[in-house]
């Protein structure tokens, strides 16, 4: 636990004792107030603790990592690089969202998956996903294709949308956002 956060826990349990119909909002507001105005010489009691703490954790990770075989090793970097990299696209697709970044086209399957799922009400969802699956594989070309032609439309919707956009944030000077420019479009696309 950090200085302050070890400080707020100790504090909080006094709070409450104090004052049990207070929200802890309020309280840890009060307590922030405290910190605040807590000299140094006693913050540093605090922090000590900290790194103390800190110390015996180095310590104890140091001491199972070299009980690690190798491969236990390898693996261990393997999941941890894993988690990382699982945590930058999940903030890097937050931020294209913040940014308005238009949504991929559907494919035909998804339009008629979504239309046809919200009629389908018996049974459960994983049911009623099987049921229209089916029906998807049932469909004759020509009734498929009616599915094709909306995709068709919505992949034109799309590079119109993503060239308005890649556009917009050129001229933010946001370059590390664009798609690659070694990606084919398609020849529809071509014709918008």
């Amino acid at each position: 636990m950090t200085s302050y956060v070890r400080f707020s826990k100790e504090q909080l349990a006094i709070f409450k004792a104090q004052s049990p119909d207070a929200r802890n909002s309020e309280l840890i507001k009060k307590i922030a107030e405290l910190w605040r105005g807590l000299p140094d010489s006693e913050k540093k009691i605090y922090e000590d603790a900290y790194k103390a703490d800190w110390q015996a954790y180095k310590e104890e990770l140091n001491r199972i990592q070299e009980q690690l075989t190798p491969s236990q090793r390898v693996s261990l970097e393997r999941e941890m690089l894993q988690k990382r990299l699982k945590k930058k696209a999940i903030i890097k697709k937050r931020e294209l969202t913040l940014l308005g970044k238009p949504k991929r086209p559907r494919s035909a399957y998804n339009i008629f998956m979504s239309e046809c799922f919200q009629e389908a009400k018996d049974g459960t969802s994983q049911l009623r996903l099987k049921t229209v699956n089916e029906n998807w594989k049932n469909l004759s070309s020509s009734q498929k294709q009616v599915y094709i032609k909306l995709a068709e439309e919505d992949k034109v919707r799309y590079y119109k949308e993503i060239k308005s956009w890649e556009d917009q944030m050129l001229e933010v000077g946001r370059e590390d956002l664009l798609r690659r420019k070694a990606k084919s479009q398609p020849k529809s696309f071509e014709e918008c």
